[in-house]
């Protein structure tokens, strides 16, 4: 009997886009730059692309994913915060709820409550203490993290003992016919649309990016992989409609003595 081979954690989620930047320098400028320049438009263009649902289907991830109230919250790649408002509701008190995020024109846009504190950082070098937070989620930001098994690594650091995470994030549709689909509407549909909503050119760009990296990203298995590999227990996978991959996660207590 041939036993499967493990497999391997991963650094990059994706390829280079060189359509887009050659180096993983440029990628972090990129990325900067496109978030800040699109984040007054944002929020309207994520509602037309959910159809209005993602509020209601990012709550119930979170609940999903653990969230009760009370616990203190680690939101990375908070961007406009369409997490984060979520789980202000959710922990019963926006104090307890931090967000942090490489674009600080995103989080300008943000209509967050102001006791929720915002800080510009990034996923692979988080700026909080060792186990600090209750739970930690990420909204559709996996994709533009430069190093998983780094980032990973942290979001296992700064999780208390016994801590929750939830990564929300799109997956290419394994059906041939549904990919094609959710393809022509996030390359075609939705930056044609961006032209009613804004003069940023930058938003219909945005959207073709999303795809192509969603495209382009590493699967689920390595990513859960990954996830194991920063000493992270429980490790799984929900989806919702084909598309939707939410990975949960537990960092393990401390062992006992004898």
């Amino acid at each position: 009997m041939n036993t499967p081979k493990p497999i391997p954690p991963v650094h990059a989620p994706h390829i280079p886009l060189t359509d887009y930047y050659q180096t993983e320098q440029d990628r972090q400028a990129y990325l900067r730059k496109i978030f800040d320049n699109t984040a007054a438009d944002y929020d309207r263009i994520e509602s037309m692309l959910a159809w209005g649902s993602g509020s209601r289907y990012r709550r119930q991830a979170l609940i999903r994913g653990g969230l009760k109230a009370g616990m203190k919250v680690l939101d990375v790649g908070v961007g406009t915060g369409l997490v984060a408002a979520q789980a202000c509701i959710l922990a019963g008190n926006p104090a307890l709820v931090t967000g942090v995020d490489p674009s600080p024109g995103m989080m300008a846009a943000s209509k967050l409550p102001k006791t929720m504190v915002l800080v510009e950082g990034r996923a692979e070098s988080l700026p909080f203490p060792d186990n600090h937070f209750d739970f930690l989620s990420m909204g559709y930001a996996l994709r533009h993290i430069s190093d998983l098994s780094v980032a990973f690594a942290e979001f296992e650091r700064v999780l208390k003992p016994g801590g929750r995470l939830c990564l929300l994030e799109i997956t290419r549709p394994q059906n041939r016919f549904w990919r094609w689909l959710l393809k022509n509407y996030m390359r075609g549909v939705i930056p044609l649309l961006t032209r009613f909503v804004s003069r940023q050119k930058d938003n219909a760009t945005l959207w073709r990016y999303f795809w192509d990296s969603i495209e382009a990203c590493v699967p689920p298995e390595q990513v859960l992989a990954t996830l194991s590999a920063a000493r992270l227990t429980q490790v799984e996978r929900h989806l919702e409609v084909g598309i939707f991959s939410e990975y949960q996660a537990i960092k393990a207590a401390p062992a006992q003595p004898n």
